[in-house]
């Protein structure tokens, strides 16, 4: 039994995810992530998040 095949919590009706879809969802989240480190070295506060220094 391949992995594709096995049931992962949260598929769409019930429905396993394929391996494109979950490497899509990984790739997003990868781009996040790096999308705020890149602010995070550039100075600038992440979105959702303040600097409350006084």
């Amino acid at each position: 039994m391949s992995e594709e095949f096995v049931p992962q919590q949260g598929a769409a009706a019930g429905r396993p995810k394929g391996l494109l879809e979950q490497m899509e969802e990984l790739m997003a989240t990868l781009n996040a992530d790096l999308s705020a480190l890149a602010e995070l070295q550039a100075g600038t506060p992440a979105r959702g998040t303040t600097d409350e220094r006084d």
